[in-house]
């Protein structure tokens, strides 16, 4: 038996780089095209996408928002002592202009945080996981309709129990 440890924190620690370079920079553009943000709010946000298992420093995320302010792709609101960014017209179309690049970042930032997910569950939930894949690739195309919504029912309780556990 392994001794229980807090699943507030990572399991271990990263061993490889969670972002690939040049993808904060992509990120950060993406996360402020959905919304104007403080920097903090961009760190959390980053933060959350990766389990708080890498969290960006300060140190990574305001120079790219001082280069992105310097180029004009945003602008700096003063709010209480605290800067909020957005997305400039000019922040826009550098956005779309890098909209291939920006798509395959997010994508490899949502690979590697279920990695970094995967990785921190406990093994006992991991081979619950796998358990679960195996038995639902069984039925391959042959579910009934009412199998189909039986088992969905079962998912979604299962969810509802564990973020209620979660809290």
């Amino acid at each position: 038996m392994t001794a229980p440890r807090d699943l507030d924190g990572p399991a271990r620690p990263l061993t490889s780089r969670p972002l690939s370079r040049g993808d904060l920079r992509l990120l950060v553009l993406s996360l402020l095209a959905a919304q104007p943000r403080h920097g903090y709010e961009l760190i959390q946000c980053i933060s959350e996408m990766f389990v708080r298992v890498y969290t960006p420093s300060a140190g990574s995320i305001y120079p790219v928002l001082a280069q992105f302010e310097a180029a004009g792709w945003v602008s700096a609101l003063e709010e209480a002592g605290r800067k909020r960014y957005q997305l400039t017209a000019l922040g826009q179309a550098e956005l779309a202009a890098q909209r291939e690049e920006v798509d395959a970042a997010l994508h490899r930032v949502r690979h590697s945080a279920r990695a970094i997910a995967k990785a921190n569950l406990p093994p006992v939930v991991r081979d619950a996981m796998r358990e679960l894949k195996q038995a639902l690739g069984l039925h391959h195309a042959r579910w009934q309709d009412d199998n189909a919504v039986a088992v969905a029912q079962a998912l979604r309780e299962a969810a509802a129990h564990i973020r209620a556990q979660g809290r």
